[in-house]
């Protein structure tokens, strides 16, 4: 029992750790220009620690663009639109605009399904994405699922509609050499 309990303590600093490491990175991310070398980082999800860690990212953004004088857009729950079709995000190191896109393609998709269909909907985000910005693009769609991937920086969203969650993210595409 004594043993549980301090490798639930373990697992729960763990979590805490990459919580911020992930904040970290979310803080200082853009988007690269087609052309340039991506750098790529390794991105593991549990919900909960995702859940924490996406509401303290958005207390962080709204404080700092209060500051900067900036109008607060996030795109996220916070949004009446977004609230009205239960759009949660869970973890996310992508400017909002390319959020925005991802949250209209999946909600549109979604509407045009009598029930859900992972596989079209992950298609539809997927080919969205690589048209508009580029390939390498990848999405992962299910009511349930655990992955650990590596993306690109400015290229990783993870969110949920209703009790649809979706994983879109980029990787880098390096050209062969013979």
């Amino acid at each position: 029992m004594r043993e549980e309990k301090k490798t639930m303590e373990g697992a729960s600093e763990e979590l805490e750790r990459r919580s911020r490491y992930l904040s970290s990175l979310i803080q200082r991310t853009k988007l690269q220009p087609d052309g340039e070398p991506e750098k790529q980082h390794h991105q593991e999800l549990a919900k909960p620690d995702m859940e924490k860690l996406h509401h303290h990212h958005q207390r962080q953004q709204k404080k700092k663009k209060k500051e900067e004088g900036d109008e607060v857009v996030d795109g996220g729950e916070d949004d009446p639109q977004e609230q009205q079709h239960n759009v949660r995000v869970r973890a996310a190191d992508m400017p909002p605009e390319l959020q925005k896109l991802a949250f209209r393609c999946a909600r549109e998709t979604l509407a045009a399904m009598p029930k859900l269909d992972s596989k079209r909907l992950a298609l539809s985000l997927k080919k969205e994405f690589d048209s508009s910005y580029g390939p390498a693009w990848h999405c992962i769609v299910g009511t349930s699922f655990g992955s650990y991937v590596t993306h690109s920086l400015g290229g990783f969203l993870y969110f949920s509609i209703d009790k649809v969650y979706i994983l879109l993210f980029r990787t880098a595409v390096e050209p062969l050499r013979h």
